[in-house]
């Protein structure tokens, strides 16, 4: 008795076998990728490199440095807004990387059939 639907002989064919390997040879990629992209390290500064900030690949803040002469009681909102300014950049730069691995990784996929 004929099986009805699916492949002839009940397989997979070769294209469709060949796209599964591709597939999961990219997720290993991706998987040894973002591994290294959280260990990397991100610095950005601001108010003239009076705030240095750091982020790491999983868009973790590890550490902020300031210089003495950001630090005025009379002026809290400069030292605010020069340490927003250096964590959202060092972000940008984490969320940049991610991206152009990202892109690294699935570049090849636009003639994928989906």
């Amino acid at each position: 008795m004929a099986k009805r639907g699916g492949f002839p002989g009940g397989g997979i064919p070769g294209n469709m076998n060949n796209l599964m390997k591709q597939a999961q040879r990219m997720q290993r990629q991706m998987e040894e990728g973002q591994k290294e992209l959280e260990t990397k390290e991100f610095s950005a500064s601001a108010g003239g490199g009076a705030v240095q900030v750091t982020v790491n690949g999983k868009k973790e803040l590890v550490s902020v440095k300031l210089q003495e002469e950001i630090v005025d009681p009379e002026d809290i909102e400069t030292l605010q807004d020069s340490i927003l300014a250096a964590v959202n950049e060092a972000l940008r730069q984490a969320e940049a990387a991610s991206a152009e691995l990202m892109g690294k990784m699935t570049g090849g996929l636009g003639g994928l059939p989906f």
